[in-house]
């Protein structure tokens, strides 16, 4: 059980690192804080959409699997005996 607890706090630091990244690409609506840290300039760069909707997807995907991970490491928590 302490492997999995093990594997499954990697995978929460992966993919806690690449929701950030993920999240940090994705391009800004405007009028917030991506405004005011430069997403203004993100108008200018012309992206294309099919890559824009990859990119959301992808967000989309790492957030489910952090989430799911979590699920399963408090349930190993959950479960665990312990020896004291």
């Amino acid at each position: 059980m302490e492997i999995l607890q093990t594997v499954l706090l990697v995978i929460i630091v992966v993919t806690s690192l690449l929701a950030v990244l993920l999240v940090l690409l994705n391009k800004g609506k405007g009028g917030g804080l991506s405004d005011m840290f430069g997403g203004g300039m993100t108008q200018s760069l012309n992206t294309s959409g099919v890559a824009q909707k990859n990119l959301v997807r992808l967000t989309t995907i790492v957030a489910v699997a952090w989430a799911l991970a979590v699920a399963a490491y408090a349930l190993t928590m959950r479960f665990t005996t312990t020896g004291a």
